[in-house]
């Protein structure tokens, strides 16, 4: 056999070893995290060892940190805060989060100040509005993007397996099982994010809450219209009677026709959105990044006397265009 043909043997086995290895690599990864996905976050909790009431208290946010009496703006910017810790599954407690989004910026912006004079450069107030918004950017706002991605991504998911958990919910009612049975049900065979939800409303069932409390409890965390159909199907039905099973295999239709026509919407929005993330996210990136890899770029100009103020009308000017893009996207169905 030439050397030709012994080259040609060689790298061809090469390829084989490389491929199969590639593959057993990947049939791993995809079992193990197939078997971590069948575990819900309650379950996982509650198997590191911590009680149902902890695991409650983690999960739900059932005492709120926001401080009473703030103004209304404030209150409502707070709570929406505190809907997007639990949408995005944090485990950490809100205060001790919210501590730290608030330290972070104010700790991040000492920090640079530190490095400025260590580095005998002389303070302006244009240096230090350049330190502050980065640490605002860097400590603040990235985090806070994160976490909104997160928790959007999560209730995406949310509306999304809520119909099949209906239809688990029916076929456990038609099988015999009680309304309490078939909520339980839910929670070892639903993943999350629905199942850890739906194991919360048993455990507050198991405490002495009311089902109906604990369904619109749930409810109101989400901010979900199925979830209060849902509810509101379970009060009519305990109220006037009916066959539940097949009140909710109607209302799991509606739902899923309402989620195809969300999809359809959100289709043809596609573009609207993309441009909204990207003309939000971007300036913010770009400065960060810009501002790590080459500070000099803007530290240079910063003592220029036109800098504080054109960069004040440039910060206003992104507020604007960010509260105008959300409004113009923000789409109902």
């Amino acid at each position: 056999m030439s050397e030709t043909w012994l080259k040609a043997l060689l790298l061809g086995c090469i390829f084989g070893a490389v491929l199969l290895a590639a593959d057993a690599l990947l049939s791993w990864y995809a079992s193990s995290r197939s078997e971590g996905k069948a575990i819900n976050l309650r379950l996982k909790l509650i198997g590191q060892g911590r009680t149902h009431g902890e695991t409650m208290n983690l999960l739900r946010r059932s005492e709120s940190s926001v401080p009473s009496g703030l103004p209304p703006m404030l209150d409502g910017i707070a709570r929406k805060l505190e809907r997007m810790l639990i949408a995005s599954q944090v485990t950490m407690p809100t205060g001790r989060l919210m501590l730290i989004l608030l330290l972070a910026p104010v700790v991040l912006f000492f920090m640079l100040l530190l490095l400025l004079v260590a580095a005998g450069l002389p303070l302006s107030s244009g240096r230090l509005l350049l330190l502050a918004t980065f640490s605002v950017a860097l400590g603040g706002l990235l985090p806070l993007m994160f976490l909104n991605f997160k928790a959007n991504r999560t209730r995406k998911r949310m509306e999304a397996q809520f119909p099949l958990a209906l239809d688990v919910f029916v076929r456990g009612l038609r099988a015999g099982h009680p309304i309490a049975a078939a909520l339980d049900l839910l929670t070892v065979e639903m993943p999350d994010p629905i199942g850890s939800q739906f194991g919360l409303v048993v455990d507050e069932v198991t405490y002495g809450a009311e089902l109906r409390d604990a369904l619109q409890a749930m409810a109101d965390r989400w901010d979900l219209e199925d979830m209060r159909m849902f509810v509101v199907s379970l009060s009519v039905q305990s109220e006037t009677g009916g066959n539940l099973a097949e009140i909710l295999e109607n209302l799991s239709g509606v739902i899923r026709e309402r989620h195809s026509m969300m999809l359809k919407v959100r289709a043809l929005s596609s573009e609207g959105r993309m441009t909204a993330i990207m003309l939000t996210a971007l300036p913010v990136l770009a400065f960060t990044a810009l501002f790590l890899g080459n500070s000099s770029f803007y530290l240079d100009v910063s003592d220029d006397p036109s800098f504080v103020p054109g960069f004040l009308v440039l910060l206003a000017m992104y507020l604007i265009g960010f509260i105008t893009i959300r409004k113009m996207v923000d789409l109902k169905v």
